[in-house]
């Protein structure tokens, strides 16, 4: 043996020797005791449980700043899981930021700029050449970032978790010279408040059996109350279907608001947070869940600081049992908002959308039937009870029954949440409840629903804006989130940024939604339109996607197409010959 492998400690072993003794260490990355001991202390004594792994991410996210390979490891230890799922999981989510071996942490703020419609009509772009001009890219990191859901404040910047609206660069570099990372926390109805004008006595009545479930559910009948996520589909009939179903059940409740545009369930958590949690646990004792789950998007910290208080508070109260409420953070994934996805990624696994059937109402949550509820809808359940079926019913315009919240945000003067009957028109809506068009910005379009929800031309502004009403055109109202647009605004400008946020937020489980929303962006920057191939490939779109996000990301193209005149979108494209900086292309 040579002197220096004796000074190595190195032994050398026969050849064919020990074959069959145990490996001192598994295959794979060994793990760092130090830091293994670090995320020990940061779990804390609470057992560990595999559904949690988005939340064991998040605590490491927000203790380091970063994911290090060694962290993962860790993590993967602990767990006793495959290093594989942990990297899988970790790297699905945009808000969780991985450093490999060899690579530097991004530096220690991180300041994101929304590239939303809304946004990018604000001024988004300049946003952020601006805060990139005027800061140390080695001090601070600026970066794309999808809706935040403050779109009628637009342009948005995040600085760590505190928001700054109607940013400009001074507002920014000051929050980030005065260390302002965390949220602002605006005033709220708190418990005891919301205690002192009669709140919770409706479940009080509800659990000691005053009112029976099916009492409950004839109200939600009788008001006609539909699903406010999205989807529309009534209520009571969610209750009735999760009930037949064998025990044990779940309830979740979807908050991840990531629909470009929307921003009604932010308003309705920061401002009166109990009715929605009252709503909730109605919600629970009705389908009897044994636990009731609240996914919450991660781009909403204060409505997050919010529920965590008050939900102590209601347990403390005895109004639901300890433990029995739990709140999850989302991490950046807009796909979440589906509802299968959603219930992936509450068992602590990408967000990928599930194969249907069977329905979430029969195989949810942990393969249990889950019954799936969005904020607001549960939000009114109080209201309706106190206030009677009649009341609500009696609401709306145009055939419709009840009342919508409209988030509201574009080219109008008075941006913002409006309750406003079901079935106006967006003409209504704009003179009624928003003040009209800004100061020097002439009706061009607008879109009804959100990102997803096609667009319609001034011309078109009549059509009563309401679940169903819109399916013949192409377009569907969604969770209500309309954008105005103006004589501004360069048609292939809004809709590659339309195309180009589902091409980021494409999960990627599927061929035709992965590469057609890629495809279509590449299309739709050529500096003509071949309508014919867009055509072809938005039917393959529709018709082989797993879900929505596929089947719907090419409305905002098809009712261009369709509704829009065809010399206004020639001189769009002309206009935007030259290449054009669109928020996210360097995302």
């Amino acid at each position: 043996m040579s002197a220096d492998s004796t000074k190595d400690n190195v032994v050398r072993l026969h050849p064919g020797a020990g074959r069959n003794k145990s490996r001192i260490h598994l295959r794979g990355r060994q793990v760092n005791l130090d830091t293994l001991a670090q995320l020990r202390q940061l779990m804390g004594d609470q057992p560990i449980k595999r559904d949690m792994l988005v939340e064991y991410l998040h605590l490491i996210q927000d203790n380091f700043g970063y994911l290090s390979a060694t962290h993962l490891a860790a993590l993967a230890h602990e767990m006793n899981i495959p290093m594989a799922e942990v990297y899988e999981c970790a790297t699905f989510y945009a808000h969780f930021d991985i450093v490999k071996e060899g690579e530097l942490p991004p530096p220690a703020v991180t300041v994101r700029v929304c590239d939303s419609l809304s946004c990018q009509l604000a001024g988004a772009v300049q946003l952020k050449a601006a805060i990139e001009a005027g800061t140390d890219p080695t001090e601070v990191r600026i970066v794309n970032a999808p809706c935040m859901g403050r779109c009628d404040t637009a342009p948005v910047a995040e600085v760590g978790h505190y928001h700054v609206d109607r940013a400009d660069a001074a507002k920014v570099v000051d929050a980030i010279q005065a260390k302002h990372f965390h949220p602002e926390i605006p005033d709220y109805l708190a418990y005891e408040a919301y205690v002192a004008e009669g709140g919770y006595t409706l479940l009080k009545q509800c659990l000691a059996g005053d009112y029976s479930w099916e009492d409950i559910q004839k109200v939600l009948a009788d008001a006609n109350l539909k699903g406010l996520g999205g989807a529309g589909f009534p209520t009571h009939m969610k209750w009735k279907f999760v009930r037949q179903e064998p025990k044990p059940r779940y309830l979740a409740i979807n908050g991840d608001e990531g629909e470009p545009g929307t921003f009604k369930d932010r308003l309705y958590l920061e401002s009166d947070p109990h009715r929605f949690i009252e709503g909730a646990l109605i919600s629970a004792w009705a389908v009897e869940a044994e636990a009731a789950y609240i996914y919450l998007r991660d781009e909403y910290p204060a409505a997050l600081e919010i529920l965590k208080a008050e939900i102590g508070k209601v347990e403390a109260a005895g109004l639901a049992p300890a433990g029995g409420i739990h709140l999850r953070r989302a991490a950046g994934a807009y796909i979440c908002g589906e509802e299968s996805a959603m219930i992936e990624s509450l068992e602590g696994k990408p967000g990928m959308p599930r194969h249907r059937p069977p329905f979430v109402a029969q195989v949810g949550l942990f393969n249990r039937p889950t019954l799936v509820n969005n904020i607001e809808t549960v939000f009114w359940i109080r209201t309706l009870v106190d206030k009677g079926a009649e009341w609500f019913s009696s609401q709306g315009r145009n055939g419709s029954q009840g009342l919508r919240s409209f988030s509201v945000s574009g080219r109008v003067k008075n941006p913002g949440v409006k309750l406003a009957p079901a079935g106006i028109t967006m003409q209504e809506l704009m003179e009624e409840y928003c003040g009209g068009m800004a100061d020097g910005h002439t009706f061009k379009g607008y879109l009804p629903g959100g990102a997803s929800g096609g667009i319609l031309p001034a011309g078109m502004a009549d059509i009563p804006l309401d679940f169903g009403t819109l399916n013949k055109y192409g377009c569907f109202i969604g969770s209500a989130a309309v954008v105005v647009l103006s004589d501004h605004d360069n048609m292939r400008d809004v809709v590659v940024n339309l195309l180009k946020f589902f091409e980021d937020e494409s999960c990627g489980q599927c061929t035709p939604c992965r590469v057609g929303t890629e495809k279509m962006v590449k299309l739709l920057q050529r500096p003509d339109w071949d309508q014919a191939l867009m055509a072809e490939l938005t039917q393959a779109m529709c018709d082989a996607s797993i879900c929505g996000l596929g089947q719907a990301a090419s409305n905002p193209i098809s009712t261009v197409f369709k509704y829009f005149d065809a010399n206004l979108i020639a001189t769009d494209l002309a206009a935007s010959a030259k290449p054009v900086a669109i928020a996210g292309d360097t995302k």
